[in-house]
């Protein structure tokens, strides 16, 4: 199986990863004249299937972009500036588009505003998931990553408490990261309406794609080629859609799964109303 652009950079550890990096971003910056800026962006959401959409895209002959997904520029990097975005991008593009997928930006309450001073052209890509399986799944990857100590029904109940302020922190202060906001908004990333409104508040409709993870997982051709088509680019069909990244753990409890799909039923169909189109959540 192919392996990942994110998987090219080396496993080391973490100060060794940060010398690498600074060097990276280093030359990046010198050579920013000579680099282009994003065709397109993935926005999110995370855990919505942005790490294999990315892939796809990048196996695609006619796209290209960082090897690493993630630059997040729009959200934890905007202080570091233009020339520091444009490094992340390759020298040559050789009439290739160009993007990349930072599943954070279609969260940040400030991403929007920033991408439309910076790259007002942009095709933009919303992956949108079950809100409740979403939920779930970050939650088992913060367990995974050793950073979530409590259980979920534990983790749901402390969200608003944890993350208290933390808006507010970022709205002021182009250098500040919440790691509570970055981690452990559960919930609060799944109500994906509210987070596209703010994007068309800045970009209109026909530059923003929304699809649905499911769409992506149970017709990956069909939707591939609709996001190819959607971004101007050649078609293109994938020999395989491999899944990225699926962990086995053990089932939410129902009578969790049913006070959560209670709390995304009325933002579910917020979304449908501003989508036009039945998600089949629920």
């Amino acid at each position: 199986m192919r392996r990942l652009p994110a998987e090219l950079v080396p496993r080391i550890p973490e100060p060794a990863r940060k010398v690498v990096r600074a060097g990276i971003w280093g030359f990046g910056r010198r050579t920013a004249r000579w680099r282009s800026l994003p065709d397109f962006l993935v926005l999110g959401a995370q855990k919505a299937g942005t790490t294999a959409l990315y892939a796809y895209l990048r196996w695609h002959p006619g796209i290209t972009g960082p090897s690493w997904k993630e630059v997040s520029f729009f959200d934890r990097h905007w202080w570091r500036g233009e020339d520091w975005y444009r490094g992340q991008f390759p020298l040559r593009r050789a009439g290739r588009m160009v993007g990349e997928a930072s599943p954070s930006y279609l969260f940040h309450p400030l991403a929007p505003e920033r991408a439309r001073a910076l790259v007002p052209e942009a095709r933009l890509v919303a992956l949108v998931r079950d809100p409740v399986a979403r939920a779930y799944s970050h939650y088992q990857h913060e367990v995974a990553l050793g950073r979530e100590p409590l259980g979920f029904e534990d983790a749901i109940a402390a969200e608003e408490e944890r993350t208290r302020g933390a808006v507010e922190r970022l709205l002021a202060d182009p250098r500040a990261f919440s790691r509570a906001w970055w981690d452990h908004t559960y919930v609060a990333r799944g109500r994906y309406a509210e987070q596209l409104e703010r994007w068309l508040a800045h970009f209109p409709s026909e530059q923003l794609l929304t699809v649905r993870t499911e769409d992506l997982g149970e017709r990956p051709g069909a939707t591939y080629a609709e996001i190819l088509a959607f971004l101007g680019a050649e078609a293109h069909a994938l020999v395989d859609y491999p899944r990225i990244f699926e962990r086995d753990y053990a089932p939410m409890r129902p009578e969790t799964r049913a006070t959560l799909a209670e709390t995304f039923a009325e933002p579910n169909r917020r979304l449908e109303r501003l989508l036009g189109r039945k998600l089949g959540w629920g």
